[in-house]
């Protein structure tokens, strides 16, 4: 059996639901919004999609795993396998990159003068809807934590920040924001999450004939007529069958898009051949290369009452400038009021960093053309020596604040030891033995202008469009040529909201 659509959008996430939203707000398109996982409309869904207190690891996930650092141990690697995507099991911050992010990737269209409409357009900023630089009236709604609201260990936090100096920052979103405060988080006074399919797949959208839902349809890949495409193979519930179209945009993620090209025949022509695909277009950027947050944590033991694991995960941050790294505000640092296990989370508290601007670069790679093959993802974070030299001031800013007198009082170091922190050297072995991901990849099918395509570097034009195809786009996290130096859910956003 097979169905005919003028578009299929492949992932309902941060970029799938809002183009899926925007593109039948024209009655006469027939639009299909295929992902592997369940679609739980407007109805009830699982507590763990509900709670934006912490990530959700459990029903809804891909159960990827990555190596963080060369020869060492593999972690889990969350991603959301379900309408909503990635944002539908987040943390819920809600952080826009800096100015500075989007200038650099060199585009016309992705400067911040044009990308500054695009974010206010998409939120709902409860604390600050009449700032020139937030939107009042967007799908997606935006909100801090207030003082009452912060854990101890939280609003320690930021009293440690302001006994060290720091600024105070109520609004981290503001462009060139430095400073603590409290996160802008795309969450509810209650706690619950509020994902890209909630606010943009609401009942008004569904309700639109040319909205047509496809859950649990795996796609297994994009098919073509020479080089223009014609539909999807795709399974559900066991059953291949096709899907046709002729355009197919791609928002399954940095790791499921990229899959899916080289499944369709679209990517290295050498990656192509081992995997025994039949050549579409050669396109050497795709999966070439992997983007990502490194992070290390630091655990204390909290005195008692200090964390409980029913508390907000994170409510706060600083933003910051290292001396090493050379961009704004290319430090985030958290705290965490406890321990998050996936299996049991524990009432020990963690203060984290994360380098924005990495230059380490990752690699990914499939081992072979089977659409439930999980990529075998290789994080190299801190292989390059710039790196290296942000994240000992950020060990340092850790130790810092954790020797601060209002989190000294409410916590002991626990792992490391405050004696090897303090110590530059010695600390530098946790970037081996304790780092890990902020679960930010981007830019495996990266954008670039005609000179960056054509010496490999871009895999797709400025508005997505696959070199070497015809109506085939990418619109995810995928394509970020650089990646931002903040969470990425946002700008995600922004590039679905750019789709036409």
């Amino acid at each position: 059996m097979t169905e005919a659509f003028d578009t299929l959008v492949v992932g309902a996430g941060s970029a799938g639901a809002v183009i899926a939203a925007r593109a039948t707000e024209d009655a006469t398109r027939r639009v299909g919004l295929v992902d592997a996982g369940p679609d739980y409309g407007t109805g009830p869904r699982p507590a763990e999609l509900r709670d934006g207190t912490r990530n959700a690891e459990a029903d809804h996930d891909w159960g990827y795993w990555h190596r963080p650092a060369p020869g060492g141990a593999s972690l889990r690697f969350p991603r959301g396998r379900v309408f909503g995507g990635s944002s539908a099991v987040n943390t819920c911050i809600a952080l826009r990159g800096q100015p500075r992010d989007f200038d650099e990737w060199g585009l016309d269209a992705w400067t911040w003068e044009r990308c500054l409409p695009a974010f206010r357009a998409l939120e709902r900023d409860l604390d600050y809807p009449s700032a020139s630089h937030h939107g009042d009236a967007g799908p997606l709604p935006l909100r801090r934590h207030p003082p009452d609201e912060l854990t101890r260990w939280q609003a320690a936090f930021l009293d440690a920040c302001a006994e060290l100096g720091f600024p105070a920052c109520p609004d981290s979103n503001a462009p060139g924001a430095l400073g603590a405060g409290p996160h802008a988080m795309n969450k509810t006074p209650a706690g619950e999450r509020i994902s890209a399919a909630d606010a943009y797949l609401d009942a008004e959208v569904r309700g639109r004939p040319g909205l047509v839902p496809l859950s649990d349809t795996l796609v297994r890949r994009v098919l073509f007529e020479g080089r223009r495409v014609c539909g999807l193979e795709v399974e559900e519930r066991g059953v291949t069958r096709m899907l046709i179209a002729r355009r197919v945009v791609l928002s399954a993620g940095a790791l499921g898009t990229p899959g899916i090209l080289l499944r369709s025949g679209v990517g290295p022509a050498a990656e192509l051949a081992r995997l025994g695909v039949g050549r579409v277009a050669e396109v050497p950027a795709v999966a070439h290369r992997l983007l990502d947050h490194p992070g290390v944590a630091v655990f204390f033991v909290p005195k008692p009452g200090v964390a409980r694991v029913g508390d907000p995960l994170i409510q706060t941050v600083l933003r910051w400038t290292s001396r090493a790294g050379g961009f704004p505000a290319d430090l985030q640092i958290q705290a965490g009021s406890f321990l998050p296990l996936p299996a049991r989370p524990v009432p020990l508290t963690t203060l984290m960093f994360q380098v924005g601007k990495p230059r380490s670069l990752g690699r990914h790679h499939f081992p072979d053309a089977d659409p439930r093959c999980a990529p075998r993802v290789e994080s190299r974070f801190f292989t390059d020596a710039d790196d290296v030299r942000v994240a000992d001031e950020a060990l340092e800013l850790l130790w810092l604040l954790g020797s601060a007198r209002p989190l000294r009082e409410l916590a002991d170091f626990a792992l490391p030891g405050e004696a090897t922190l303090a110590r530059r050297g010695a600390a530098r072995s946790l970037l081996r033995t304790q780092v890990g991901s902020g679960y930010h990849p981007c830019g495996t099918v990266p954008m670039g202008d005609a000179a960056r395509i054509a010496r490999g570097e871009a895999a797709c034009d400025a508005q997505g469009r696959v070199h070497g195809t015809e109506g085939l786009i990418v619109a995810a996290a995928s394509a970020f040529p650089t990646i931002p130096s903040a969470n990425t859910n946002l700008a995600t956003l922004l590039l679905g909201g750019a789709y036409d």
